[in-house]
């Protein structure tokens, strides 16, 4: 993956001229400006935030929920947390070991490697990858070192791929599973396989769990903290964004070993200060409430993905796999012999549909597009007719 560097404005600092617009906002905003466009772009549940969490929102606020907060979080939220991680994810972590994050998951991310990464130092990431691990490493001065992530492997990490890129400079690996934006899933062999890549050479990992929910045809999720000699060297974080429909909410969370979260603690003191004190006593009703919205929503974006997946298939110049999570699908238009940025553009301009450029997630995403399928049946196939009626006016 390659940064766009510019030259540098006096009185701005480096780092944020360094990183480049995100390819999936740009896209986005200009689609914002259009009329009748089917946006299969941005990379958020259709549905509402469940009735009870809202209410319960309400009523924190009726009871005056509207002061600070501890920096780390409400208790009764973190014990619940430290709950849910046993119960779901067979990871023993103690209440003072969780950190409620203002910014949803993003937040996580950027304060574990705050904590954890120093100028110079080296993280490994997928490529392609969410744009936000890339950007991260770099706002902490890091250097990120990628990791091409094959279709033909089903875009998993492999372990070898991972050795290869550890040097003595690699502070820090960064999973995602199931992953944003190929909707593949790490198996367990993979992970193992990272896991001693990690404790070989002393390295952390965040491990970004944020669509642990969204799978699909069996396979399994399975938390790499959990792992022989991972607990202490794994920074687990999670949101309630995708499981909830709670994007806007923007709250997350993250456990590991007491040393790391009370740095992240720290950190969280002098910037967000703490999560929004009436979207704590949301996710506090969403872990406490009925879960069945959560299996429905699954359940829908699987009939989903079985409908767009073969009909993305019927398009010439595309040829898609089927995902195993996420809500995505990134199929490969590499038979259409043109750049993804220009294929998303005319698909956008011709066809009225927003989609994301494989390119947007690294140089290893070249190729592909992005599609979410967090959209109804009808949408996507009124899309799928859109973009192979543009695709054939292609040259």
């Amino acid at each position: 993956m390659v940064v766009e560097l510019r030259e540098i404005e006096p009185g701005f600092s480096r780092r944020t001229q360094m990183l480049r617009p995100s390819g999936i906002r740009k896209l986005f905003d200009l689609a914002q400006t259009m009329e009748g466009v089917i946006s299969l772009g941005i990379g958020e549940p259709d549905f509402d935030t469940p009735p009870h969490i809202c209410e319960a929102a309400r009523k924190a606020l009726d009871e005056g929920y509207t002061h600070y907060t501890p920096n780390a979080g409400f208790l009764d939220l973190r014990e619940a947390l430290s709950e849910k991680v046993k119960l779901e994810n067979g990871l023993d972590y103690r209440p003072n070991e969780v950190i409620v994050t203002g910014g949803g998951c993003t937040g996580a991310i950027l304060l574990a490697m705050l904590a954890l990464v120093n100028p110079g130092d080296e993280v490994v990431v997928s490529d392609p990858c969410f744009v936000v691990y890339e950007a991260a490493a770099r706002i902490v001065g890091a250097t990120p070192v990628f990791v091409a992530v094959r279709e033909a492997n089903d875009f998993r990490m492999l372990p070898e791929d991972v050795a290869r890129s550890v040097t003595s400079k690699t502070k820090l690996i960064v999973l995602n599973s199931p992953c944003n934006p190929t909707g593949g899933v790490q198996r367990r062999a993979d992970l193992e396989g990272i896991a001693a890549v990690a404790r070989r050479h002393n390295v952390y990992v965040i491990s970004d769990e944020v669509y642990e929910k969204m799978l699909y045809d069996g396979v399994k999720h399975h938390s790499i903290a959990g792992f022989d000699g991972m607990r202490n060297r794994t920074v687990t974080v999670n949101a309630f964004s995708k499981t909830y429909a709670m994007t806007g909410w923007r709250i997350g969370y993250a456990v590991g070993a007491r040393p790391v979260i009370d740095q992240m603690v720290r950190l969280q003191q002098y910037t967000m200060v703490h999560a929004s004190a009436l979207s704590q006593r949301a996710a506090l009703a969403a872990l406490q409430g009925p879960q069945a919205f959560v299996e429905e929503m699954v359940a829908v974006f699987d009939e989903r993905r079985r409908f767009l997946v073969p009909r993305l298939n019927e398009i010439a110049g595309f040829r898609c796999p089927t995902p195993k999570g996420a809500f995505y699908v990134f199929p490969n238009i590499e038979g259409l012999g043109k750049p993804s940025k220009d294929v998303a553009q005319r698909l956008l301009q011709e066809g009225g549909v927003a989609t994301v450029p494989g390119s947007a997630f690294g140089s290893g995403g070249e190729g592909y597009l992005r599609l979410s399928y967090a959209r109804s049946l009808d949408q996507l196939g009124a899309a799928c007719d859109r973009i192979e009626t543009a695709v054939s006016k292609l040259t």
